[in-house]
């Protein structure tokens, strides 16, 4: 009676230990399955990771390089600023950026550029300008022709080779008194950044021998 009961428990655990063994086989194979995907999960975070610290350390050595470009086109303009400027040697070195400096720096520095360019190429004086050309030349000659006429006094009141020279020196500071004015008319020139063309030259020379002209007709003899 004994023998069957035996016989049904014993298929019974048979039983149960199958079903135990497939559960555990399917649960080993999940924990395989995901222990997989947190594996690809994890490389493909390293990946992204090593792709970023890639692209960031492009970024910074692209940085770097801009920051060179400019620091040296900066130094660059600098000097050519300090050549242009009269009292360039107070300049001292280049300012260095910013706090609040923001923007892209490179249109910055082509504007910069751009000014410099056009205050190296100078230009014609305007027609404004022609009054005070004329000022100059008129100027130079009344100072040239007082330097003359200062010239002669001292002839006149000394004795032997200076009483003859003065006046040869006299008239060669007269006559040369229309060249005087071209001095003033090109620091006006380069006041205004512009070049003593040959009209205002013609225009000071002109001024100035007219006044040379005037001023020999006026003296009295």
């Amino acid at each position: 009676m004994n023998e069957p009961v035996a016989s049904e428990t014993y298929a019974a655990q048979i039983r149960r230990l199958a079903e135990l063994t497939a559960r555990v086989a399917a649960q080993r194979a999940e924990a395989h399955s995901w222990y997989a995907q947190q594996c690809a999960a994890a490389d493909r975070a390293v990946a992204e990771a090593a792709e970023q610290v890639r692209r960031a350390e492009a970024e910074v050595a692209e940085a770097r390089e801009l920051v060179d470009r400019v620091d040296a086109e900066a130094a660059h303009l600098w000097g050519e600023l300090r050549t242009r400027v009269r009292s360039g040697g107070r300049l001292g070195d280049p300012p260095g950026p910013a706090p609040d400096a923001s923007g892209d720096p490179v249109p910055r520095l082509r504007g910069v550029r751009d000014l410099l360019d056009r205050i190296r190429r100078r230009g014609e004086l305007p027609g404004s300008a022609n009054p005070l050309l004329v000022c100059c030349g008129a100027g130079g000659s009344v100072v040239a022709y007082t330097l003359g006429v200062g010239a002669r006094a001292l002839g006149a009141g000394s004795g032997g080779d200076l009483a003859v020279g003065m006046p040869v020196l006299a008239l060669v500071v007269t006559l040369l008194g229309p060249l005087v004015g071209l001095a003033p008319a090109r620091l006006l020139a380069d006041r205004r950044h512009a070049v003593l063309n040959p009209r205002a030259i013609t225009l000071v020379v002109t001024a100035g021998l007219a006044t040379t002209v005037l001023l020999l007709t006026l003296a009295p003899r």
